[in-house]
């Protein structure tokens, strides 16, 4: 579908990238010429995962460990890639979430979504913009958001706060940044199963007839959101600013993805709870 040489010359960023979407977009990237930093907290799962891409691929991987909820760690970190050379390409797919009864959230639990889904995008993008803007330099930010900043989205209230804001961010920065070579654009995704996002939104017990439900009869595939994702950063998208794409199958015309939440007893939420704290 696309030529072999798409991203080639582009050095591209990826938050949260050793690991579920974050890893399937940098292996792509990297097929399609591009070099890749990938970040996160956890050190040992960047160098694992890089030295699979660089083995599939034959690309350059760096691997940087940064907590993006840090924005002193997070300039550190720009610092340490702008030493080497310019970022091309900002992709904040860092974030976290879990359902929750929003009456039943304390100001910690709210604090640990938004700190990495708002904050860490935001402080991502000021910093690279920044530089970006300083040397003249053009750039794109391409941030993965959620079907919430359309429907709404119950028992995960921060999530879908947090990514409505990255959304509003996205739109007012195409505004303000466009003139100087920057887009933002965003993707929305819809069921796209990882191991660690189905640990958090489909515990044991939840109705699995979400995917009957979905108009495709099916979940997304990895390769399908990293596809659209290079499509997007590319140069062959250049006049897309401050538009989000959804995939999802069409499932958020039907549903927002959690009313099956709504039949829940208080002994299942108290489980859930409990087993969040365990964890």
């Amino acid at each position: 579908m696309f030529e072999t040489g798409l991203l080639r010359d582009k050095r591209i960023l990826v938050t949260g990238g050793g690991s579920g979407l974050g890893a399937a977009m940098g292996r792509r990237f990297l097929a399609l010429g591009a070099e890749l930093v990938i970040c996160g907290r956890k050190l040992d799962r960047l160098e694992a995962t890089a030295s699979e891409m660089r083995a599939q691929t034959g690309g350059k991987v760096t691997t940087i460990a940064c907590d993006v909820r840090d924005g002193g760690a997070v300039e550190s970190m720009m610092d340490a890639i702008w030493r080497e050379a310019p970022l091309d390409i900002l992709v904040n797919n860092a974030a976290a979430t879990f359902i929750a009864q929003s009456e039943h959230l304390s100001f910690r639990a709210a604090d640990a979504i938004l700190a990495p889904t708002l904050h860490g995008a935001m402080y991502c993008t000021l910093a690279a913009g920044k530089r970006w803007i300083d040397g003249k330099h053009g750039g794109v930010v391409l941030s993965i958001l959620s079907t919430s900043t359309i429907t709404g989205r119950a028992f995960t209230v921060p999530s879908a706060m947090a990514k409505s804001a990255v959304l509003a961010m996205t739109r007012s920065l195409a505004v303000e940044w466009g003139p100087k070579g920057i887009r933002t654009v965003a993707i929305a995704p819809g069921p796209f199963p990882t191991a660690g996002a189905s640990g958090q939104l489909r515990p044991e017990g939840r109705d699995e007839g979400w995917t009957a439900r979905n108009p495709m009869g099916r979940t997304g595939e990895h390769s399908e959101l990293a596809d659209l994702a290079s499509f997007l950063v590319s140069d062959r998208a250049g006049y897309i600013n401050g538009e989000m794409v959804v995939i999802d199958g069409g499932a958020h015309l039907r549903s927002s993805g959690a009313e099956d939440l709504l039949r829940w007893t208080d002994a299942q939420w108290a489980e859930q709870r409990a087993a969040r704290s365990k964890g």
